[in-house]
């Protein structure tokens, strides 16, 4: 049974109460104290955790599960109200996985479900900057984006379109220097800020899963790494 936490001090039945969230099949679990949601994202491991935007503790708890090895895979999502704000910028670079916005629209289910299954990021990100030609999204068009860190696992894609969370991609990807062209499947997996979204490689034939893991293995030899 999929398991949410809810860091949070209001009632939230009323607004969420027709989502996914409220189902019989999900467990919810309701911390509204920091201490209390730290030791319940580390002894419960839920696969979502959402975190409101009025906490007052919201960001320093984004970045602390993100730092702390035993939370730093979870999926995260912030729970906002009202029209955008530049804050909001800042918990995707903590590590947010992405902004949900109340009341809730008609995708929140599909976000939902693909929040509740966004695989965890375990791998060392460097800094880089390539092109990736990418195949995919809502517009089936193709796009031309630029990488600006990368893990054997996925990378950070600076893209000109509106990518949404659990569009699946065909990429690309124009290895700087000697190191060619790498082809393969990918998923968004997390919006990271406005034009910018985090990619999660799928199984890559060998040729480009060798050719990514022999460039990043480069970069680890003379690069500081660079964290999603």
């Amino acid at each position: 049974m999929p398991v949410a936490l809810l860091c949070t001090h209001a009632a939230l039945d009323e607004e969420l109460g027709h989502t996914l969230l409220w189902r019989g099949d999900v467990e919810r679990v309701v911390a509204a104290k920091p201490e209390e949601a730290r030791m319940m994202a580390v002894a419960v491991k839920p696969d979502l955790v959402l975190v409101d935007r009025d906490l007052p503790w919201c960001e320093r708890f984004v970045t602390g599960l993100r730092e702390d090895p035993a939370s730093r895979g979870l999926s995260i999502a912030i729970l906002a109200r009202g029209d955008m704000d530049p804050a909001e910028v800042s918990l995707l670079e903590a590590g947010a996985n992405a902004i949900l916005r109340l009341p809730p629209g008609d995708d929140w289910d599909q976000r939902l479900h693909d929040l509740l299954h966004v695989p965890a990021r375990r791998d060392t990100r460097f800094a880089v900057r390539f092109d990736v030609e990418s195949l995919g999204g809502a517009s089936e068009t193709s796009v031309h984006g630029t990488a600006v860190n990368l893990s054997v696992r996925g990378l950070l894609l600076e893209s000109p379109v509106a990518l949404r969370l659990g569009d699946d991609l065909s990429l690309s990807l124009l290895l700087p220097g000697e190191w060619g062209e790498a082809a393969g499947a990918g998923r968004v997996v997390r919006e990271a800020g406005p034009g910018r979204y985090g990619i999660a490689l799928g199984a890559l034939e060998a040729p480009a899963r060798d050719r990514i893991e022999a460039f990043v293995q480069s970069l680890a030899g003379d690069s500081a790494p660079s964290g999603l």
